[in-house]
């Protein structure tokens, strides 16, 4: 059983010719997590550049020459965190402080995956 106390984020990777999600990993915040986040964006999209913000795990993983550190002004990571509002809107147990918090983390996993299936498959629809 999850609580809330226990900390889980939601990292993820989004191409960005089509802001469809490529890759995720749930996790804390470490570099264990970063690295299966790393390990599961597919071949094509790691030859590209990849934008973050300044967390160490991001550069203790992806590799310097692929690796743009960037402030939230800078406007290169603003697709991501659309997406992050994106999620907390239609899903009640993503939002923080929620009586939707799925206490079971199988739950919280599939309900995850549901809503990329659903998101990819919008955004793929909207720009046929």
């Amino acid at each position: 059983m999850l609580k809330k106390a226990q900390a889980t984020w939601i990292w993820i990777a989004l191409s960005r010719a089509t802001r469809q999600v490529v890759a995720y990993a749930v996790g804390d915040r470490n570099e264990v997590t970063c690295r299966r986040l790393w390990n599961a964006v597919p071949a094509i999209y790691r030859s590209g550049t990849s934008y973050s913000d300044f967390w160490r795990a991001y550069q203790a993983v992806i590799p310097d020459e692929q690796h743009q550190a960037v402030d939230k002004e800078s406007g290169e990571t603003a697709h991501v965190e659309r997406w992050n509002n994106t999620l907390r809107q239609r899903l009640g147990r993503f939002v923080r402080k929620t009586l939707s918090f799925s206490k079971s983390m199988l739950m919280h996993e599939i309900c995850l995956r549901l809503f990329l299936h659903r998101y990819n498959l919008e955004i793929a629809i909207l720009r046929a």
